[in-house]
Order: C-alpha cells, then structure tokens, then sequence
C-alpha cells in the first residue's frame, strides 16, 4: 500500500452543544482518490474546513507525508501542500483565465499577487505565466488560457478552478462538490480528467454524485451525523447496512 500523504484521527468539531463531527478518521495515501459521501448535513464539508484553517478542530491530530503536524492556519496550505476548490468557482471577472489561474500561485514564497506582481521581474513573471500554463494543461483548460471568465461555458469555469488549485503544485488535493452543476456527459469527461490528475496529486473529493464517485475512488468514506459510518472499495461501502439506511432508511436492498 501507498505511504500516507495525509492521515486525520480523532477529529472532533463542535459548535457550541452542536457536534459537527465525532471521532472522524481519514487516511489518504499516494496518487489516489478518495471520496467523502454522505447526506446533507452529515460533515463532508466540516472536514474540508478544518483541514483548510476554516474551522478549529475541538480536538483531533492531523498528519502531512507521515508528519504530525499542527492543524493548518488557512494561509499556511501551501506550506502543508494542500490546495482546495470551493463549491462556488469565484473567479475574478476583470482578469483573464490565465491570470485567474496565476492568482493561486505561491509567488516567490508568498500567494500575496497583488504585492508580488507590482514588482515582478520578467523572468520570475515569465516562470509563473509557464507554471500558470502548466496547470492549465493538467485541467485540460490550456485552450481557454487568454479567455475572460464571461466567455467560459459552465464546465470550462470549473476545470479553471481546478488548475488555479493546481498551480501552487500541491501534494494533497481536495474538491468540494466539483460536479455540481455538470451534465452527464460533462461529469464522464471530468472524471477522466481526475483519474489523470492523480497522477500529479492526491485527491480528496466531497460531492453528491454518488456513481461519479464510485467510478473514480480508491477508497471512500462515508458520514452520517458527523460519524464515519463506513470506509472501504466503493463496492464494499455500498452494500454495507449502516450506508444503506443512511441512504435509504432501511436496511433492505
């Protein structure tokens, strides 16, 4: 098996009398991915923000290429080599493709852009616009480089987002719900490009396209109120009882 690129136990969030999560475990290892599955409400998205700096973990450990490490202040992902797309693709309108997907670069040891780009030398300015390309291509979005967002169908803006998480070269991936709003011939092709994609990094993904997931995991998590109620082969996963009343409320086929 694959060595551990990043290793969750004990995760433990709570909101006031609220627990969003109770004892949550994840283990990703090298060039995989791994699904997060569950119904509304259950933690997915609660596990993305404490690993974002989002929220504060109550009290969990959180382990980074087989190091314990503190849980991650949101400005210190690209440290950890963690990229994250969120549910919205946010991309800045006045700004071409290729600058948006610049905009997500760890420029000279700082992701500030804006500070860095006022006194940019060339050739530092021309290293990020080849990284910038790069992660283009690894999208599948080289084509659309000089393009403004407003000229972007709908699954184009989501495979820019994806390349903006790509150029700061992460180790660790993690998509929120980058499925949503796609077709389903849109959702085939992007589940081929995430095969590819694993190639370069791991991959953590949360979404409610449960087939999409199947056909993409290595391995999956599922949560039911803030638990994790089954882990293992999508095929394993799905026929387990507790995932099956999760899903359907009840334990029958």
């Amino acid at each position: 098996m694959s060595a551990s690129v990043l290793s969750i136990s004990n995760l433990t969030v709570k909101f006031g009398g609220l627990t969003a999560l109770d004892d949550v475990f994840l283990d990703v290892p090298e060039n995989s991915i791994v699904g997060l599955i569950g119904p509304n409400g259950a933690g997915k998205t609660t596990i993305f923000n404490s690993i974002s700096g989002l929220v504060t973990p109550t009290s969990g450990l959180i382990s980074v290429e087989g190091k314990n490490v503190p849980w991650p202040a949101s400005h210190q992902l690209v440290d950890y080599k963690i990229s994250r797309t969120l549910q919205g693709v946010g991309l800045f309108s006045g700004l071409t493709v290729l600058e948006n997907v610049m905009m997500g670069a760890d420029v000279l040891g700082t992701s500030n852009f804006f500070k860095d780009a006022l006194g940019l030398s060339s050739k530092s300015e021309s290293k990020l616009r080849d990284r910038a390309h790069e992660a283009l291509a690894w999208a599948g979005a080289l084509d659309v480089a000089e393009k403004m967002p407003g000229a972007l169908t709908y699954p184009e803006t989501k495979r820019v987002s994806i390349a903006r998480a790509l150029v700061a070269r992460p180790k660790i991936l993690l998509l929120d719900e980058p499925a949503a709003g796609l077709g389903q011939d849109d959702i085939d092709k992007f589940a081929g490009l995430l095969k590819e994609l694993k190639r370069k990094c791991s991959i953590v993904i949360v979404e409610h396209h449960v087939d999409f997931i199947g056909s993409i995991s290595d391995k999956v998590y599922v949560l039911n109120f803030g638990k994790v109620i089954a882990s293992g082969t999508f095929d394993q996963v799905k026929r387990d009882p507790a995932v099956l009343a999760a899903y359907l409320g009840t334990t029958h086929a």
